[in-house]
């Protein structure tokens, strides 16, 4: 067993890969010049349901640099495929749900402001927009679809074989359980609500540069994305129709991607499939404008959620119908958002013993919606955590009190949406956030602001996650079309320095310094003689990315099952150098010991020994230290916390400050504390971006009408408290590290706790998100 006493494992170390980015010397994928490259610009719908009757190219191909323009016209005679959803869900007849074709260029409609027209290539990007501008579409607009709540009642089709826009109408849970506690119960709250459009909006725009080496038939793309070999399986097998072994995809260094950079898009698609057209590398890198525009959006639903309570404020039974935009065509894991990784969520942190959820998700004329950090998780919470405060209103009990009534309390538990929580302890990370928050003392500042004509209110959020999706063969059995397991390779050098192969992909949440960490703690090394790899097909194993705060437990585990095996070879070379039995060596600190004497021979010894083989029993041990492992997990991890948010407004303006922000988070064991809330910050400031600012909008004819960063409000550092942060520990029952992932957490929590102080101040039941001055202004007029 290794001495964890001295490990790194726990420590704030500084972040290595900081030093590269903040000296500028990062390598993106906008970054990365090759021989002979042209550079791609897409011609793009300006209308959002169109029909084109024709394609007039001519002036534009006679224009400077232009080496070619590909159309809609010709990824169909090429037979090219559309891209896949990765994930398949069933209506509640049994009915599997409409999946009409995305094509990477189109043909014969644009669905949505933006939808890819034609590809033009040109010595440079400049030549290749202004050959664009000289394209002649002959489009017939027709009527668009942007409303999410009457999709399925619009007179348009957003495609013609889906008449009524509905993918699918799938439910959750005991329909009739659900029933028959409404009957009984002695109070229903009722509330109805938007989950706001967001834009991801990541510091790197969407950009990819691709290839094609005719001596071997093979592509090479640079993309920036976060699970680079999802990537090649599915543009490769189910798109291009090529073997994936000749498509190698290197994610370099990702400037953020929040979900948005996940999925398979058209336009990486499109120039993998020019380049060999054009015998020349193409590179594409998105305008803002674009990225507003075509990214895939999140959130999105509206709902209706019913919770019905006994006369003491026990909770039996949730009711929840909700509508969730899935914009003009399935995005890779879209289907999976408003459904799996949404309903399973409904129970919260609470022992309600009948749950039921029914979503139908609809196809509009906007840009397609998938996953955003969170993910379905940040949809379930805001109901949950909205409807229990308003249910402590109604009953006339304390926000806290409602929900230590109604807490889990042991552990393991089954909850009626298909969930097994491992472990937790929702008391302990309340107490902690009310003791944080000073809630005792929130009568006091309340007074005093009252005394200045301002309005205060305490708004809580007691969320809980999923994270690490798992395992698979459950996921499968609910419509995945991938594993969702992880890989590590684990390779020690002659010398004894390590580098590790992860198929997890790090995009700003510090792999480079967390996984040295923990090979380094295992094998009681310097940190520094630890390299992690990723983000390559040609080099890594295959494995699944990093999205859903799965990158420790899932990534980091397969990591650690394969330097387990380094050790357990180890230690047979030990006792062979030692002259001892296997069953009497063991591991710690870096050495390997013969139990009971002083006897013991370094880690870099070992290794030596395994790459030179001199009085060696070959017999026995091949020679070399590298080892793999894959982790597929048997369960989720279940990320928790409890949030008090304070607010002070001025109902004369609306104005309002965030007066205090405690988030108070168990995410099992913790590496490096000061990742971790780094991580929880930049998660509280999306999750409070959400409530007070953001929120893409359509008008009924499908133009978005805030795609800038001069019209779309984004937090900046004014706009948040200086945050309290603080964790519990439960650890994880069911990895080795004990951990449970933490990437999400702040926006999934907050949103609520944001909403819930603004309506407690206020005075009223519901406040739609954002919650802008004008919306608070109104609301405390309304209340006046």
């Amino acid at each position: 067993m290794t001495d964890m006493s001295n490990s790194p494992i726990g420590q704030s170390l500084l972040r290595r890969e900081d030093q590269r980015f903040l000296t500028g010397a990062g390598q993106y994928t906008d970054d990365i010049v090759l021989p002979g490259q042209t550079y791609g610009y897409f011609l793009r719908s300006p209308h959002a349901h169109a029909r084109i009757r024709s394609i007039d190219t001519t002036a534009a191909r006679a224009a400077p640099g232009v080496v070619a323009i590909f159309t809609g016209s010709d990824i169909a005679e090429s037979k090219i495929g559309g891209l896949p959803c990765g994930w398949l869900i069933h209506s509640k007849d049994g009915s599997p749900m409409k999946e009409p074709p995305h094509p990477i260029i189109v043909a014969d409609k644009a669905r949505y402001v933006g939808d890819q027209v034609a590809l033009v290539v040109a010595e440079s990007a400049l030549q290749a927009r202004d050959a664009a501008e000289l394209i002649e579409v002959d489009y017939e607009v027709l009527p668009a679809v942007a409303d999410t709540a009457r999709a399925d009642k619009a007179l348009a089709a957003v495609h013609d074989t889906v008449s009524d826009n509905v993918c699918y109408t799938w439910g959750h849970g005991d329909a009739a359980a659900v029933q028959a506690a409404f009957a009984q119960a002695a109070h229903v709250t009722k509330l109805e609500f938007v989950n706001n459009r967001l834009i991801p909006n990541a510091m790197e725009p969407r950009a990819a540069n691709a290839s094609y080496a005719r001596h071997d038939d093979s592509y090479t793309l640079y993309v920036s994305n976060q699970n680079p070999h999802v990537e090649r399986l599915l543009m490769a097998a189910f798109v291009l129709g090529i073997p994936e072994s000749k498509l190698r995809v290197v994610a370099p260094d990702v400037g953020g991607g929040f979900g948005s950079k996940i999925f398979l898009y058209a336009e990486e698609t499109a120039l993998v499939w020019a380049a060999k057209r054009v015998g020349r590398p193409i590179k594409w890198t998105a305008e803002r404008s674009e990225s507003f525009l075509t990214d895939a959006h999140g959130r999105d639903h509206v709902t209706t959620a019913e919770l019905a309570m006994d006369a003491q404020g026990n909770f039996l039974a949730l009711r929840v119908a909700t509508t969730a935009n899935l914009g003009a065509y399935l995005s890779t894991f879209a289907s999976s958002v408003p459904t799996i990784l949404y309903a399973t969520l409904l129970a919260g942190q609470y022992k309600t013993p009948a749950i039921y959820c029914e979503v139908k998700a609809v196809f509009t004329n906007t840009a397609p919606v998938d996953a955003y950090r969170g993910a379905g998780r940040p949809e379930a919470t805001y109901v949950v955590e909205r409807i229990v405060e308003q249910a402590a209103r109604d009953m006339n009990q304390s926000p806290a009190e409602i929900r230590r009534r109604n807490f889990i309390r042991s552990f393991p538990y089954a909850t009626p949406v298909g969930l097994t929580y491992d472990t937790g302890d929702y008391e302990a990370t309340l107490a902690k956030a009310e003791k944080l928050a000073d809630v005792a003392g929130f009568a006091a500042r309340k007074a005093e602001s009252e005394r200045r004509g301002k309005l205060r209110g305490l708004g809580y959020s007691c969320y809980i996650e999923a994270c690490g999706l798992a395992p698979s063969n459950i996921a499968g059995a609910l419509g995945a079309r991938a594993g969702l397991f992880e890989a590590g390779e684990v390779r020690v050098h002659p010398t004894g320095t390590v580098t590790v192969f992860t198929g997890s992909h790090s995009h700003g949440q510090g792999h480079e310094t967390t996984f040295a960490q923990v090979v380094a703690g295992k094998l009681g090394l310097p940190v520094e003689n630890v390299e992690i790899v990723h983000g390559d097909t040609g080099r890594i194993p295959f494995g699944m990315g990093t999205y859903g705060s799965r990158s420790l437990a899932v990534g980091g585990t397969a990591i650690v099952k394969a330097v387990d095996k380094v050790i357990d070879k180890g230690r047979k070379i030990a006792a062979h150098l030692l002259e001892a039995a296997d069953a009497d060596i063991v591991f710690e600190n870096g050495e390997f010991k013969v139990a009971g004497t002083d006897r013991k021979v370094p880690f870099a010894q070992v290794a030596l020994s395994a790459y030179v083989p001199h009085n060696y029993p070959l017999d026995k041990l091949e020679p070399g230290l590298n080892e793999n492992a894959f982790y597929d997990p048997t369960n989720f991890t279940y990320p928790a916390g409890s949030y008090v948010c304070e607010v002070e407004i001025d109902p004369d303006t609306g104005v309002y400050r965030v007066e205090s922000f405690v988030a108070v988070d168990d995410f099992g064991n913790i590496v490096n504390p000061m990742i971790v809330e780094g991580q929880v910050h930049g998660g509280l400031a999306q999750g409070l971006g959400q409530a007070m600012l953001e929120g893409a909008v359509y008008d009924s004819s499908g133009q978005l009408l805030n795609g800038s960063l001069l019209d779309y409000a984004m937090p900046r550092a004014d706009d948040l408290p200086d945050f309290k942060v603080d964790t519990c520990v439960t650890p994880c029952t069911h990895n080795p590290l004990g951990v449970k992932g933490c990437g999400e957490a702040g926006a999934i929590g907050s949103p609520a706790a944001l909403i819930n102080a603004l309506t407690n101040a206020l005075g009223v039941r519901d406040l739609a998100m954002p919650a802008t001055r004008e919306r608070v202004w109104r609301a405390a007029r309304q209340h006046a």
